[in-house]
């Protein structure tokens, strides 16, 4: 039997690129409106130009401490070349870096590699949600398993 947590005991940095613009900003509304339905408060939101750029961001809000959990949202649409790939595997790659390093749940609302302009906007409000259902929910297990007694642990 797993013990849950409510309440506005979240608090949630968003990063969130520019590139791409009409499908992020419909997936920064979304998370916002999603977070706040969780009952998780988004204390930072920052925008950064474009994907690759999300872990400057992300480091920056993990520095300023005060945070739970950091939602990373980003659209990298498929072009002529593969430089998509390597925006959104350097970008990934770096986040969970850092999540690792300073202990705090990063989440990968990253839309792409690989994708249209069309999948990327039909796709933004789910990855948006799951972004931010996955911060929150790690944060509050996070928060679970740092307050238990360190035996016979269940954390859902």
């Amino acid at each position: 039997m797993g013990v849950t947590l409510m309440g506005k005991n979240v608090k949630l940095g968003i990063v969130v690129s520019e590139f791409n613009y009409d499908v992020t900003k419909i997936m920064l509304e979304k998370a916002v409106s999603h977070a706040h339905f969780l009952d998780a408060d988004p204390v930072i939101i920052y925008k950064v130009p474009g994907t690759y750029d999300s872990p400057f961001a992300v480091k920056k809000i993990l520095d300023k401490g005060g945070i739970d959990a950091v939602v990373v949202l980003g659209a990298v649409i498929k072009g002529e070349t593969d430089h998509d790939q390597v925006v959104a595997n350097q970008a990934a790659r770096k986040i969970i870096d850092l999540s690792l390093e300073y202990g705090v749940p990063v989440s990968l609302g990253i839309i792409g590699p690989n994708a249209s302009r069309d999948e990327a906007i039909e796709r933004a409000e789910e990855y948006a949600a799951r972004a931010v259902e996955t911060a929150v929910k790690m944060a509050r297990r996070s928060k679970l398993f740092e307050s238990s007694s360190g035996e016979n642990i269940v954390i859902e």
